[in-house]
């Protein structure tokens, strides 16, 4: 039986939906059948087998759209092996070091018994939509910092682990 893993995601200028497509291709990669959407575009959660879950981070808080899909299915994101992620720092620390989650993606975590969590840089350029963050970008501040070797090598850990069972959980709670 090949394990059905949902990949899904929010967006604003959509680098983290580029990032969850780099995710879905690895996890196919691996032998697992992977199927990509966005947050609002889910259904029922009963025909998949595991969920990795990612937002962009703003102000240290994931974009609204997933935490109102998190908030509604964390009954069924706490039946199945759910793995999350975030986007956001504009500079190279998430490919220096683990940065752990932002406490409000620590509670989510625990709440859903999530196996772990991983930060990826984040991507800011000057066609973002919004005034605020074109303004971040003239202000020198933007640019591109996702390390698609470290977004691939997780998603490979996460294929890894299921394709191998149940997995200890990261301890970084």
């Amino acid at each position: 039986m090949t394990v059905k893993v949902l990949v899904a995601y929010a967006t604003k200028n959509g680098s983290t939906a580029e990032i969850a497509r780099t995710i879905t291709e690895v996890l196919r990669e691996e032998g697992l059948e992977a199927e990509l959407r966005p947050v609002a575009d889910v259904g029922e959660l009963q025909e998949y087998d595991a969920v990795v879950l990612g937002s962009p981070l703003y102000k240290g808080q994931w974009h609204k759209d997933a935490r109102r899909f998190a908030k509604r299915r964390r009954e069924e994101l706490a039946q199945r092996p759910v793995w999350l992620f975030s986007s956001g720092p504009l500079d190279a620390s998430a490919s220096e070091r683990n940065i752990p989650p932002v406490p409000s993606v620590r509670r989510l975590l625990i709440e859903i018994h999530a196996k772990e969590h991983a930060t990826f840089g984040g991507c800011l350029t000057e066609d973002a939509r919004s005034w605020a963050a074109r303004m971040i970008v003239k202000a020198g501040h933007g640019g591109d910092f996702r390390d698609v070797k470290q977004i691939s090598a997780w998603a490979q850990h996460v294929g890894v682990t299921l394709r191998g069972g149940a997995a200890p959980r990261r301890e970084e709670r």
